[in-house]
């Protein structure tokens, strides 16, 4: 039933109508050809990981990490970015498919940890995210807007 696959660049097509329905989901107007060519560089540089969800067959949602370093472990973790599942296909364990991928690759990379951001207001996926083992941390968290 559902069904999770790490993108590679033929999967762009695919991710891109996702990936512009999220960005839309955090009130950014749409772009597909923008989205198109965004998730097209990530991929092409290898500047991220995309998993992709499949719901009989059919394209469900995706998640998204970018690597970054921890200086004190000297090691390298992952910035889960993005996390999305279409309308449709809400609660139907997809989101818990992508965080076990999400989790299952890090720990095969030997990374220190995953850190992921959502919105304050977006209390549903905080409850996935702790329903799926991931605890808030409020101890370490400054942002400089630019």
């Amino acid at each position: 039933m559902i069904e999770i696959k790490q993108a590679a660049l033929t999967d762009v097509a695919v991710i891109t109508p996702l990936f512009n329905a999220y960005r839309i989901f955090y009130k950014q107007n749409s772009d597909s050809n923008g989205a198109f060519n965004f998730i097209t560089e990530r991929l092409t540089k290898k500047e991220s990981i995309i998993f992709l969800a499949y719901y009989n067959k059919l394209p469900a949602g995706f998640i998204q990490m970018y690597p970054i370093f921890s200086s004190v472990s000297m090691q390298q973790t992952w910035l889960l970015n993005d996390l999305f599942v279409a309308d449709d296909y809400r609660k139907k364990g997809i989101g818990n498919a992508l965080l076990t991928a999400a989790a299952g690759f890090g720990k095969q990379q030997q990374a220190k940890w995953l850190l992921l951001q959502t919105g304050a207001l977006n209390t549903i996926a905080q409850k996935l995210y702790e329903k799926n083992g991931w605890k808030k941390e409020t101890d370490f968290f400054y942002v400089l807007s630019i």
